[in-house]
Parts: C-alpha cells; structure tokens; sequence
C-alpha cells in the first residue's frame, strides 16, 4: 500500500474480492474507502547515459501515441527504479539486440519499472519496459534477452497498432491493466487514468513475437533456448504464488504470455535452428551481479507483509492476521481473507481532530449502518469507534482509529450466516501496534543476494539463509530455475531473498 498524502474522498466502491463466493461480493458498503495515493512522476528514463540516447525519434507519429501512454505506466508501476548496475546489464543486452532486430534503425527508450510483478511490456513508438520483479526472475543475460527481444518484435511488427485497429482502445499496449490508477496522480493523468487499458496481444500475435524474438537472440550470440527456459521458469513461479493468492499474476507478464506446455515445446523447436542446447552465450555471472542487492517485492514506502504481519513505515504501524488469513498488499488497501468468505480491509485517512469518530462514522460513507450498534472506546490505548452494518446479505464490521489526525480503517465482512466478524475484527485490530522510531528504522526492505555455494552447503541450508518470505525451498529453487531433485553445486552462484541487514 504505497501511502503519500492520505485524504478521503466521496466515490463509492465495490469493497472486497476473493476467489469464490466473495469475487461475486459488490456490495456498494462504502463511499471514500480507498486510501489516496500520490506517485511521482518523470518523463527521464534510465538515470544512466548510455540509455538516455535511447530516446525514440521525435517525428517518428507513433512515438506520441507512447509517449501520451508513458506516465501512466509509471503511476501504474510505482515509477521508474533507479540501479546502474541493473539499467548497465539492461543496456549491453538492448545493444546487442538492436544490432540483429527487424528494424535496427529505430531507437528504443527502455524503462525499469518499480514494481515486484514480473513483467515486460511495450508501447508504439518504441516505448520498452521492463519490471525489477522480472529481472529478479530471470536468471541469465540470455533470458533477459529473450524477454526484450520479445517486446521489441511486437514493436517492429506494428502489433499494437494492428490491435488498435481491430478494437476500440484508448490505451495502446500489450497488458491488461484490470486496476484503475488511483491517487493523488497530478491534472490529466488523474482522470486518464480512468480509462488506460493496455490490450492483450493476440495469440497468433504472441507466437509471431516468440519465433522473431528467438531468431534475434540467436543471432545476437545468446542462447536461443533461454525463451524456453524463462517460459517454464513463469510457469513454476505462478504455480507457487497460487498457493497464495488467485489473483497473484493478475495484470502480468504471466497472465498476457501463457507458458503453455505447446509454447514452451515451439520455443524449443525454434531454438533447434541453431543447433542442440549448448549454442549461444547465457553470461549468468555478470547478469548475477547485475541484479545484486535488487529490491525484492514492496517498497518500505508500500509496507511490508512478513508472515502473517503487515508493517508499514509511513503509517508508523504494525497489525497481525489471523491464523489461516492471508494478507494481500495492494497499492491503495491491505486485504486479509480467510475461510468461510470473510475478509478485512485495512486504509487510512486524514480526519480533523475537531470531528468525532461517532460522527465520522454517520457521517454518510457507510451503507447499512446501524446506528444504534456505534459505540466509541479504545484500542491499545488509541481512540477508537465501531459500528455494524448489513447489507445483501452480508454483515460488517467497521472500525475507526485515530493516531493524532491519521485515521486508520478496518472494515470486516462475512455472509450473513456467519458470526465470526465481530471475533475476527477484534483480533486484527486488537493487533494493531504503533511503532517506535527505532523500530521504523530497523525496517529494510527485501533484496537480492547473490551467494556462492560451499562444498557443505545443500539446496535446504541455502534456502535457510532467505529472511521475509513463505515457502523458501521451493523459492529458492523457482528464483533459481532448479528442477526437482536438482542439488547445488559448489563455487556456484546463487540467488537468495534477505534483507542484507541480517
């Protein structure tokens, strides 16, 4: 949840969505209930030079098209990510790319994008991005080149713009962004963002784009079998966090490029043409230290979810789900879902010390109050006020904080049959923690740290060294692109998820 400036507003919205009966949950319970946002926004891209000569040609017509489209990117994305061993490493495979691609005239401007999903993506006009979670996932130069090339086929094969002509877009593009930016984003990009949606590639599009893309990075010296590789690399990625959320992949890289098995096996068939596997560079030891001590997952500014804590620096606080919940940090709310369809959503608001929680509360924002059940107390020694509320058969329970003029906002839901919202509610905010400047300043985000194997190390006590993260075998062995039974080798490089303070 990235926080900046936190005001309420008077929109109304659909309040919670989680697999099963809940994603069909529209209960309009709320008016103002998503937390304001305010993303910083900037027309450079890579800080280093050797990129910012990558600028797309002025009068080239289909440059304004992704130009009118590259803000919003950024406030969709968290913004650009600034490391110059990651924006160098990015640089010398774009270099090499450009050399073999379809139209080697045509100049790119490429963009790390601040966000942990892994994707990649394109605009007309020459307009690459690529996110810091896909460099994360990537595991060689040649993988990354494999991705690349794949974005830069659809802009030299005007995909896009044949997309455009075949549906009714504002947005030109090769992602379905499901979100609507939201915000304290700044005059037109405000209200565009209303209406971006970056349209998904056709099949038959994508394929094209994968044989283009491997014929170029054979050419270009690396290994052509590295779009196989990555696509199955996706695939087990998206297998694991499904585990944690159904909704994991949505608006990514993995949604818009299906790693079916036939995809993957027409990958390899491509790759053939230059030979068995062994062609071609892969150049993992300089990728390795290109992306070491890349941030991993949400920034200090979005909070962080370690286990079944949520922490946020901003806020200055810290909250526990439930055992058996799990916590979703999403770029304007926190949501917690747990059994039997009941989920708790967590913001924050700026409220007046002048004005009442009680009023605050009837003030009009809450559908289906019940009046009568507002009653004002204290949590763990803050001001605070609940109150229940049914509507459509379900049942909720809101509960306001306050912390000086900050408001923090709790707002639990079930079907009508079941009782456990009051419980449940308490619990997380009886949770609730306001955190010290020492412990605000202990808190360090998640990087990648590039260890080498000893001769006694094994798969279990390298994963053991990962801090902050569920599942670490299985991580470890994703991040890495081990397969099953799979052992480490020793004086080999490895990726691990730490904090780096530890």
């Amino acid at each position: 949840m990235r926080i900046s400036v936190l005001t309420t507003r008077n929109d109304q919205f659909e309040f919670l969505r989680k697999a099963g009966r809940l994603t069909a949950l529209s209960v309009l319970l709320l008016a103002g209930f998503g937390l304001a946002s305010c993303t910083n926004l900037t027309g450079d891209s890579f800080s280093s030079s050797s990129l910012k000569s990558s600028w797309v040609k002025p009068d080239d017509p289909q440059e304004k098209m992704g130009a009118k489209e590259h803000p919003l990117v950024l406030a969709k994305y968290g913004g650009e990510y600034s490391d110059s061993n990651a924006e160098k490493l990015i640089a010398l495979v774009v270099g090499r790319l450009v050399s073999v691609s379809l139209d080697p005239a045509r100049v790119y401007k490429i963009t790390l994008l601040n966000s942990p999903k892994v994707n990649a993506f394109a605009l007309p006009g020459g307009y690459l991005y690529v996110t810091r979670g896909l460099l994360a996932l990537a595991n060689d130069s040649s993988e990354l080149a494999a991705v690349i090339a794949h974005e830069m086929a659809h802009v030299s094969s005007n995909h896009a713009i044949l997309r455009q002509e075949k549906i009714s877009s504002i947005a030109i593009g090769k992602e379905v962004v499901d979100d609507v930016l939201g915000g304290n984003l700044a005059g037109k990009v405000a209200l565009a963002a209303n209406k971006i949606r970056l349209s998904n590639f056709s099949k038959d599009q994508e394929l094209q784009a994968d044989a283009v893309s491997i014929r170029m990075i054979g050419r270009a010296g690396f290994d052509p079998f590295a779009s196989a590789r990555f696509l199955k690399t996706m695939s087990k990625f998206r297998q694991l966090n499904s585990r944690k959320s159904s909704k994991i992949t949505n608006g990514s890289f993995l949604s818009s490029h299906p790693t079916t098995p036939e995809r993957v096996e027409l990958a390899k068939r491509h790759a053939r043409f230059f030979g068995a596997p062994g062609f071609g560079e892969r150049e993992r030891e300089r990728y390795l230290k290109g992306i070491s001590g890349l941030l991993y997952g949400n920034t200090t500014e979005e909070g962080f979810v370690r286990g079944q804590t949520f922490t946020h620096a901003g806020l200055g606080i810290r909250f526990v789900a439930p055992k058996g919940f799990a916590i979703h940090n999403q770029p304007h709310a926190v949501t917690l879902t747990g059994p039997s369809d009941i989920a708790t959503r967590f913001d924050a608001a700026v409220l007046s010390k002048r004005k009442s929680l009680a009023g605050y509360l009837k003030s009009g924002w809450i559908n289906g109050l019940i009046n009568e059940t507002i009653r004002e107390e204290t949590v763990n020694g803050l001001p605070a006020a609940t109150a229940l509320a049914a509507a459509d058969g379900w049942r909720f329970r809101i509960q306001v904080i306050r912390n000086g003029e900050q408001l923090y906002r709790f707002i639990t839901a079930a079907p009508q049959s079941n009782l456990q919202v009051s419980a449940v509610s308490e619990k997380i905010t009886g949770s609730l923690h306001v955190l010290s400047e020492r412990e605000i300043g202990a808190l360090s985000p998640l990087r990648i740290k590039i260890v080498t194997a000893s001769k006694r190390d094994t798969l279990g006590s390298l994963a053991k060294q990962m801090r902050g993260v569920g599942n670490r075998v299985k991580l470890f062995k994703v991040l890495n692109s081990l397969s099953a039974g799979a052992k480490v080798q020793a004086g080999q490089q490895y990726k691990i998820v730490t904090d780096l303070g530890s």
